[in-house]
């Protein structure tokens, strides 16, 4: 029984360590948005193609772990994805 507790644990601790990832992204790129005047900055671009990737992997390894559910990972991602283009639309908007 511990051992299925212990695996319910970790599986609940990596997907919140990608979800606190994802609202670092987030942060960083509201941050960069606040700051830049363009969005389509080659800066901009960069970080957020840079970290999305390295979010993206991270999710990879813990799928492969089985430590978060594939559809999960996919749907934290594509999350991650509508909020920031909704933040680059507002943003554009100014």
């Amino acid at each position: 029984m511990a051992s299925s507790e212990t695996t319910i644990n970790h599986r609940e601790k990596a997907y919140e360590l990608l979800k606190i990832d994802a609202e670092k992204i987030l942060q960083l790129i509201k941050v960069q948005m606040d700051n830049l005047t363009m969005p389509q900055c080659p800066l901009y671009e960069e970080v957020l193609d840079t970290q999305m990737f390295g979010l993206s992997r991270e999710i990879e390894f813990a799928v492969r772990l089985n430590l978060v559910d594939e559809k999960d990972g996919k749907a934290l991602l594509d999350s991650l994805e509508r909020e920031l283009s909704a933040l680059h639309e507002a943003s554009t908007k100014k």
